[in-house]
């Protein structure tokens, strides 16, 4: 049971990193006008939740498959 649990945490942390991955570079790539570096508060768009609940989730799962 701990072995899949994880797999799973390990999983859902790729996917959420790369998905988090894509989602910043749509933002940017949204918000930015020639010449402007991208924003802090890129971090902080509320499109980027979902992924941060993904990787939240996956770390929990991996310190429950290690107890």
């Amino acid at each position: 049971m701990e072995w899949s649990l994880g797999i799973g945490a390990l999983v859902l942390f790729t996917v959420g990193i790369i998905g988090q991955a894509f989602e910043m570079g749509r933002i940017r790539k949204s918000t930015t006008i020639d010449g402007e570096l991208g924003s802090p508060k890129i971090f902080l768009d509320k499109r980027n939740i979902k992924w941060y609940g993904l990787i939240g989730l996956s770390i929990i799962l991996w310190y429950l498959s290690q107890n």
